[in-house]
C-alpha cells in the first residue's frame, strides 16, 4: 500500500499542481464538501471557503500568505453534528492542533473529515497581506511569489516579514493532518510529497494513483531542522522581552493600556469557544454609582474598566490550550502584541503539565479531570 506519493507539478508551478491534486482528493475520495482557503467571488482576498464543486478549487489558494482567521473555528461548525456528507478541510498546523484542542472539548470531530495538513512558512498580518497583494496583479502571482522563497533557500527580497506569531512558532510542520504535505526541503522540480498520517489518509492517497517518491527528500531534514532553530531563537528572545516588559502589575497595565474591550481577541481565539463569555454578562454591566465610588476610592479610573481582569481571565481559561496561531495579535484594532504575551504564559502552564497543545490528539487536557491522589505536596493530605 502507499504510504506516500509525489505531487507532480510542471514549471516549477506549485499552486497549480496543490489545486489538481485537491481536486484529485475530492473527486476520487468521495469528498462532497472541502474547507480551504480560497479567493472571494466578490473580492480579491482569501478566506476560508466551502467547497462543493471541485471545479470551484481553481480558486484554490492553500500557499497564500493569508491568514484571516483561524480556521479551526469553522471546521467544528462543520462537524460538530453530522454534516449530511464526507467532508474535507486543508488546514495550517497550527489550525491542526486548535481542532485537536476542540474535538477535546467536545466540539467538533476528527472521524468526521479527512484532514490535509501542509508545511507552513508563517503568513502575515491582515494589514501586511493586504498591501503584498496588491502589489500584484493576481492574487495567483502574490502567492507564487511568496512561496517562490518561503519553502526555499532563497533570499526574501522585498517579501514582508511574516507575523511574530508565525516567527516563534516552532511546530510548522505537517504531521498532524490525516495526510501531510511535505513542503520544506522540497524539491521543486519534481514536485512536494503527500504522506499518509492516518488510516483515512493512507485510503485517499491509495486511491489517487499517484506514483511514490523517486527518491528519499534529502533536504528535507536539514531544512526543518534550521527553520526549527531559527523559530526557537526567535521564541526565546520575544519571551524575554514579554517577561521584561510585565514583570510587574504596573508593567502588564501598561502592556495591555490600549485594550478598549472590544473583544475582537476573544473572536478571534480559536479556542475560546464558550457561547456566552461571563465578560458579555451582567457581571459585568456595573451601576453608575460603582464607578463612581472607585473614581473617588483612586482619584481616577480607566475607562473602560475591567480590561486587565478581562486578559488575566482569558490567560487563566485558555493558556493550557493556546496554540500560538496569532489571531489574538491580528484582530486587535490597537496592535498590542497579545499572542507574544499568551505564547509566554501558554509556554510556562503548559510546561507545568509536560502538555503541548494540539499535538496529541489522545492526549488528555490539563485540569479536564482529577485524581484521586492528586499534588498531595500542595494540597497537604
Amino acid at each position: 500500500m502507499t504510504q506516500a506519493v509525489s505531487i507532480p507539478i510542471q514549471d516549477h508551478d506549485l499552486l497549480t499542481g496543490m489545486r489538481s491534486f485537491l481536486t484529485a482528493i475530492m473527486e476520487k475520495s468521495g469528498i462532497d464538501a472541502m474547507l480551504v482557503p480560497a479567493r472571494l467571488s466578490v473580492k480579491n482576498r482569501i478566506m476560508p471557503m466551502l467547497v462543493s464543486d471541485p471545479a470551484c478549487l481553481t480558486e484554490a489558494d492553500p500557499l497564500s500568505p493569508a491568514f484571516p482567521v483561524n480556521a479551526a473555528q469553522q471546521l467544528t461548525r462543520l462537524t460538530r453534528q453530522p454534516a449530511g456528507g464526507r467532508l474535507a478541510a486543508v488546514l495550517r498546523p497550527c489550525e491542526v492542533r486548535a481542532f485537536n484542542e476542540l474535538v477535546k472539548l467536545n466540539q467538533g470531530r476528527r472521524e468526521d473529515v479527512l484532514i490535509i495538513s501542509l508545511d507552513c512558512p508563517g503568513a502575515l498580518s491582515n494589514n501586511d497581506f493586504r498591501t503584498f497583494a496588491d502589489g500584484y496583479d493576481s492574487l495567483d502571482a502574490a502567492s507564487r511569489a511568496f512561496s517562490a522563497t518561503a519553502f526555499s533557500s532563497a533570499p526574501a527580497g522585498d517579501l514582508p516579514e511574516v507575523t511574530r506569531a508565525c516567527r516563534a512558532c516552532d511546530h510548522p510542520i505537517c504531521d498532524g493532518g490525516d495526510i501531510g504535505i511535505e513542503l520544506f526541503g522540497d524539491d521543486q522540480a519534481t514536485g512536494p510529497v503527500a504522506r499518509a498520517h492516518t488510516e483515512s489518509g493512507q485510503a485517499a492517497l491509495t486511491g489517487l494513483d499517484l506514483s511514490p517518491p523517486q527518491a528519499p527528500a534529502e533536504g528535507r531534514k536539514a531544512a526543518v531542522q534550521s527553520i526549527l532553530a531559527a523559530r526557537r531563537k526567535y521564541r526565546d528572545g520575544m519571551f524575554a522581552e514579554v517577561a521584561e516588559a510585565t514583570n510587574t502589575i504596573p508593567a502588564l497595565s501598561a502592556y495591555l493600556a490600549d485594550c478598549v474591550n472590544c473583544y475582537n481577541c476573544r473572536g478571534a481565539c480559536p479556542v475560546c469557544y464558550c457561547t456566552t463569555c461571563v465578560f458579555s454578562t451582567d457581571t459585568f454591566r456595573h451601576e453608575p454609582f460603582q464607578y463612581v465610588q472607585w473614581a473617588r476610592r483612586k482619584g481616577e479610573i480607566k475607562m473602560p474598566t475591567d480590561t486587565l481582569f478581562f486578559h488575566l481571565t482569558r490567560m487563566a481559561h485558555m493558556s493550557c490550550a493556546c496554540v500560538g496561531c496569532g489571531q489574538c495579535t491580528n484582530a486587535c484594532p490597537n496592535d498590542i502584541p497579545l499572542s507574544d504575551l499568551f505564547t509566554y504564559v501558554a509556554r510556562h502552564t503548559q510546561g507545568a503539565f509536560d502538555y503541548r497543545a494540539g499535538l496529541d490528539i489522545n492526549a488528555r487536557p490539563p485540569m479536564n479531570g482529577f485524581e484521586e491522589e492528586e499534588y498531595p505536596e500542595i494540597v497537604g493530605l
